[in-house]
């Protein structure tokens, strides 16, 4: 019943519509707009005009950037959901590789419900996050530990992207597709299934967060509803 009740509770702040940490600079980006604005009329500027005009313009697009649409997840709470929008680039094993394009929502979502066991963060370099070589990117290692087994999520940098946020600690418990994070631009998420799970996309495919059903335990079958999880 609590899960249940903080799921709920997920769906709700799924209103807000700007990526939590992000607030601050869209904001900011508003006031500096307003502030050349401002200017540009009692000074008669052109230039700030146009100054005020391109600032704005960049505050918009990255209001659509960080933007957070609501999702619930599902289906099953043995399936286990992507934890990014994008398209798979490399199935390796075990672990589907999902790059994040510049107009994919770059919030990244819980898989499976359970007890983040550890992370881990590495600093290294920012090739484009689709390169095979981008083992040697920053990144951020997220394992949860679900009644089902332990999923392993890696949150990728890319070239653009100098920040990944995360939104829970050693400990937190998180529910199935409950907000985890965030990447900032174009950018990659790997996920790696307990052992005893299937995954159901293929190379190219394109999934949700929260939405889209990346693996299945042998034992539900394949004629599960969201066994193809493009989307």
């Amino acid at each position: 019943m609590a899960a249940d009740k903080r799921g709920l509770k997920a769906d709700q702040e799924g209103l807000t519509i700007l990526a939590r940490n992000t607030e601050t600079l869209v904001w900011g980006m508003f006031a500096v707009s307003a502030t050349l604005a401002g200017a540009a009329f009692f000074m008669d500027s052109s230039l700030l005009a146009k100054e005020s005009a391109l600032v704005f313009t960049l505050d918009i697009f990255f209001i659509w950037f960080f933007r957070d649409p609501k999702r619930r997840a599902k289906g099953p709470e043995d399936v286990i959901l992507s934890p990014a929008d994008g398209k798979v680039v490399d199935i390796r094993d075990n672990t589907a590789c999902i790059f994040m394009n510049i107009y994919n929502v770059h919030v990244n979502r819980a898989p499976l419900a359970g007890k983040i066991v550890k992370m881990k963060h590495k600093d290294g370099g920012y090739l484009p996050a689709f390169f095979k070589d981008s083992h040697r990117n920053e990144r951020n290692l997220i394992c949860i530990e679900s009644d089902y087994g332990l999923v392993r999520i890696v949150q990728i940098a890319g070239t653009v992207t100098r920040r990944i946020d995360t939104y829970f600690n050693v400990g937190d418990h998180v529910v199935r597709g409950e907000r985890i994070g965030m990447i900032r631009f174009g950018s990659r998420v790997d996920i790696t299934p307990p052992d005893g799970y299937t995954l159901i996309v293929n190379k190219g495919d394109r999934v949700k967060a929260a939405i889209s059903a990346i693996a299945i335990r042998n034992t539900t079958g394949p004629d599960y509803p969201g066994h193809h999880a493009g989307g």
